[in-house]
């Protein structure tokens, strides 16, 4: 950088400091990337609809197409890339395909949201629905098994479902 910028970064030793027009100041950063503890779920959607909603509705969904193991993992106080993880398992490929086709379509129905995306839909043995701030996981059992999300994030508290 040059000195006719407004700005400019100067690292010493591990502090951090910016100049603007000749005046130093230093930079506040976080150096750990845990979450804050303070942070609650995500404020709603454009639709008014909530991070624990749209997980139940993800989890219902998948418990009316023969889902196995279904959980939402609460991970509001431990990230902050999302709030809920929605975790299940079909028992082969074409189930799991099958999961994720009405978990898109009954979660659109009950909330208006739609996901940002789906990966892993060729491979058929982890699909990922994102919602923003929930996550699906949808796994053959092999897959589950492998990944072990839930011991992952084995400090996530479960939210209490009451599938029907």
């Amino acid at each position: 950088m040059t000195d006719t910028t407004n700005q400019t970064e100067n690292l010493q030793d591990t502090e951090a400091v910016i100049a603007i027009d000749g005046d130093e100041a230093p930079i506040e950063r976080e150096d750990s990337f845990a979450a804050s503890a303070d942070r609650s779920a995500a404020s709603l959607s454009s639709r008014g609809v909530s991070a624990e909603e749209l997980a139940r509705a993800a989890a219902q969904a998948a418990f009316d197409k023969k889902a196995e193991d279904v959980q939402v993992l609460d991970l509001t106080a431990l990230s902050d890339v999302c709030d809920f993880f929605v975790i299940a398992s079909g028992l082969n490929a074409r189930q799991v395909d099958t999961i994720i086709d009405e978990i898109e379509e009954k979660v659109a129905e009950t909330t208006g949201e739609k996901p940002f995306s789906i990966e892993g839909r060729d491979q058929r043995t982890w699909i990922l629905m994102d919602y923003g701030s929930v996550v699906v996981h949808v796994f053959t059992p092999e897959a589950r098994e492998y990944y072990r999300l839930e011991k992952l994030w084995g400090d996530a508290p479960q939210l209490a479902l009451e599938l029907v």
